[in-house]
């Protein structure tokens, strides 16, 4: 897999549309240490740190349309960086080594900030069906908090060098296999102790794709009962009979809904998917 992201990042620095600096400098993935010289105009991007992303882990199961109509629930992709520290290094001496350093630094810079989504050109190998997941997502000269300079390049037993910091975030997808089920209209369930509450999940259809309908308020319209619903997409009501309610969905962009659901002591809960909606 970072074989892959190697290439990747190299696609980018070889494209043509690239400042002409960048594609001609040499692109090398090595230990930048004291025995790294190179012996022509390099950028050297070291890979030194994997962790997983967990501001962008998500719990949530995916769900997945088919074209019969049924739902594939999968587990989320674990969501992971790979930082890179970027440096550039040329073969001259001198003044002249240090300003045909900070251009090409300057340069590579400019052109790495364009991204702040891997375009998918330049995808290689497994990343290309990374955005079938997620996107790409990337950043430049943003190091992680805490991580200091002076020690790493200490432990290269080199001197410090200008660097950039470069990473982007990678999209694994689960081995657990797939569970293929039907599309849900309603799930049946045995009374339980307590008290009885009509409760349901709100989903909406974007893209193929089932996903919580956060933001939406659900309106029990004989009860003159209302409520936004959650990150999860859940609803709840109640202290309500026993019948026949009917769910008014609102949802910023696009039309209301009405969902007819028959409420019983064996037929609480009831999951409602929002059909897809074209933009005007």
């Amino acid at each position: 897999m970072f074989q892959d992201v190697d290439a990747t990042l190299r696609a980018m620095l070889d494209d043509d549309e690239a400042p002409e600096i960048v594609q001609a400098a040499d692109v090398s993935f090595v230990t930048p240490d004291k025995d790294f010289k190179p012996a022509q105009d390099t950028v050297n991007l070291f890979l030194h740190d994997v962790q997983e992303n967990r501001v962008l882990r998500d719990q949530d199961p995916l769900l997945e349309r088919l074209p019969d109509d049924g739902f594939v629930s999968r587990r989320p992709p674990m969501r992971v960086d790979c930082a890179y520290v970027v440096t550039v290094w040329s073969h001259k001496t001198g003044a002249v080594k240090i300003e045909e350093e900070h251009l090409l630094l300057g340069e590579l810079l400019g052109w790495l900030s364009r991204f702040s989504v891997i375009d998918e050109r330049f995808l290689r190998g497994q990343l290309v069906r990374q955005p079938a997941l997620f996107p790409v997502p990337a950043s430049v000269g943003r190091p992680r908090e805490g991580t200091g300079t002076s020690q790493f390049w200490t432990a290269l037993g080199v001197a410090p060098r200008p660097a950039l910091s470069f990473a982007l975030t990678l999209a694994l997808e689960s081995p657990e296999s797939a569970e293929r089920f039907p599309r849900v209209r309603e799930v049946r369930v045995e009374p339980t102790a307590g008290h009885p509450r009509l409760r349901g999940r709100l989903l909406q259809d974007v893209g193929g794709t089932a996903q919580p309908a956060s933001g939406a308020r659900v309106e029990v319209l004989e009860a003159g009962r209302d409520m936004v619903v959650g990150g999860s997409g859940a609803f709840a009501f109640d202290r309500l009979d026993f019948g026949t309610y009917t769910l008014l969905v609102r949802l910023t962009g696009r039309p209301d809904t009405r969902t007819q659901v028959e409420y019983t002591s064996g037929r609480e809960v009831h999951t409602v998917v929002l059909p897809p909606h074209a933009d005007p």
